[in-house]
């Protein structure tokens, strides 16, 4: 392999190798196609990656800087069994997640019959009793859901944690396929691999299927809180990759319980609302008046039934780290069935037995604020100091219903490429999932996201992280004879030359209120 991979070892499961050090079945046409590569190859390839994404502004924001998105060229393999276990499993959490939304918001019964306590719901800061009995125009509440998966030291995948309010990530699925088609053309011929671009026509469908009863061709907009914020250029590919308006909430105002969007030829009325802007700023009447992100009056239209809003208002009460320890009891209430995937393990620090069986061993856990994201908050025990543990403990005693107590899983590893070695890197992975109430449709791999730093097990972009594209195989890879590889493979100095066939995206600057990255 070039001595790329000479010293390659994981401690952890590894998504390449096999623990005897051979690579797994599924990963041996990449193992011999990356075997005719040097680090004079990645790089090249690198450079023709880096100028793809500048040309096409695929950037988000950090810490008030514009950076290029970070695309890890050695791709990630799921096999198609394995697949089939994944995706079944995302639908069955969304199906149960669905229920638990309308329920919750309507008649309560989860919480009439003891499966969760009530003040789980009553303490949860993303629990909004503003739209109790709103019922969504076509009952969908989560039309687009990014579950975050891991994979524990015995290969078993799990999930991490749910995100049902304005999930994110989906573009850069696309793009980090269209931008390693360019770069590493060749591969993809020694593989049986499943697109990802039909997703967006997915998501499309459901948008359009959430607008009132009776309307034929909806008009369906991207509401964005700006230029400013981290995702802007998410909100901007998908609008133009679904040919949608990307509007902000000055391009919209609601008369009659009806909602318009200002345009050059005068009103029109808007029938779904595709929001990236969080609950709090979305409504200016009925959540935060501060608000200059969203549209006064949305929530009223849509309780009227005029308007789809997607993802649904209050969605957010199942993305608390608290009520995901009783996802798997949801599953077997509403659905009758045992989860496909299970939670990590996870301690509920609210209940003062449990709280006093965690505090001793904290070091030993990973803390987690129950309204956190984007990795923030963490305090992973074994890699704390002594005043941090101090910290946490009286943050944790101070107010255990926001705090959450889980095992340490060390997550699996992929190689990626560090100096003029792969080295592992540990990832997760974020399948997306669609439902436009007829079906819940999984997006074949998802987004994995990797630690670029060694050791670290934050794979969040905002904190450092990067993404990897990911491959579902349809069927066993075939191999090629190394002189058919070699002659479809075209040189970097080609690749890099070939045209670009995607949009270009409107650059990001810093951090606005009212939205969320990935």
């Amino acid at each position: 392999m070039g001595g790329l991979l000479d010293s390659y070892r994981s401690t952890a499961y590894d998504e390449m190798m096999a623990p005897d050090g051979w690579p797994h079945e599924h990963t041996r046409a990449l193992y011999d196609a990356l075997q005719l590569l040097s680090i004079t190859d990645l790089e090249e390839r690198c450079a023709a990656r880096d100028r793809s994404f500048r040309n096409q502004g695929v950037t988000f924001s950090r810490a008030g800087e514009e950076w290029l998105f970070p695309l890890d060229l050695i791709p990630r393999l799921l096999p198609a069994a394995e697949w089939a276990v994944i995706e079944a499993g995302v639908i069955q959490r969304v199906r149960a997640l669905e229920a638990f939304l309308a329920d919750i918001y309507g008649p309560g019964a989860v919480l009439a019959d003891g499966v969760m306590p009530y003040s789980v719901v009553a303490t949860c800061a993303n629990y909004y009793r503003q739209v109790t009995d709103l019922e969504p125009t076509n009952g969908v509440r989560i039309h687009l859901a990014g579950i975050d998966l891991v994979r524990d030291e015995t290969g078993t995948m799990r999930v991490l944690e749910d995100n049902l309010r304005v999930p994110s990530g989906i573009s850069f699925v696309v793009e980090n396929r269209h931008t390693m088609a360019r770069v590493f053309p060749g591969l993809f011929l020694e593989q049986h691999v499943r697109p990802v671009a039909g997703h967006l026509g997915w998501l499309l469908e459901a948008l359009r299927a959430a607008a009132p009863a009776g309307v034929d061709e909806p008009t369906v907009v991207l509401l964005t809180p700006g230029v400013y914020n981290p995702a802007y250029f998410e909100h901007a590919f998908l609008a133009r990759k679904m040919g949608i308006e990307l509007v902000e909430g000055r391009d919209l105002f609601c008369r009659g319980n009806v909602l318009y969007m200002r345009t050059t030829g005068g009103s029109q009325r808007v029938d779904v609302v595709y929001r990236r802007v969080d609950d709090d700023f979305l409504d200016p009447v009925l959540f935060r008046p501060d608000s200059v992100v969203g549209c006064p009056g949305l929530v009223n239209a849509a309780r009227a039934g005029n308007v789809g809003i997607a993802n649904a208002v209050g969605n957010g009460v199942a993305d608390d780290k608290l009520v995901y320890s009783y996802v798997p009891a949801l599953i077997e209430y509403y659905l009758g069935e045992q989860p496909v995937l299970p939670n990590v393990p996870t301690y509920r620090l609210a209940e003062p037995d449990v709280l006093a069986d965690c505090l001793p061993r904290l070091d030993r856990l990973v803390l987690k604020p129950v309204g956190g994201s984007g990795g923030y908050g963490l305090v992973i025990g074994p890699e704390a100091s002594a005043a941090q543990l101090d910290t946490a403990r009286a943050a944790v005693l101070a107010n255990p219903r926001e705090w959450i107590a889980q095992e340490v899983v060390t997550l699996s590893t992929t190689p990626s490429l560090e100096g003029d070695r792969l080295a592992p890197r540990h990832v997760d992975l974020r399948p997306f999932a669609t439902n436009d109430g007829e079906q819940i449709r999984v997006l074949p791999g998802g987004l994995t996201r990797v630690a670029l730093r060694a050791g670290s097990l934050i794979v969040n972009s905002s904190q450092g992280g990067g993404s990897k594209d990911t491959w579902v195989l349809t069927t066993a890879p075939q191999r090629l004879p190394e002189h058919t590889r070699q002659m479809v493979e075209p040189p970097p100095a080609v690749a890099s030359r070939l045209p670009d066939q995607g949009p270009r995206g409107d650059q990001v600057g810093q951090q606005q209120q009212g939205g969320t990255a990935c």
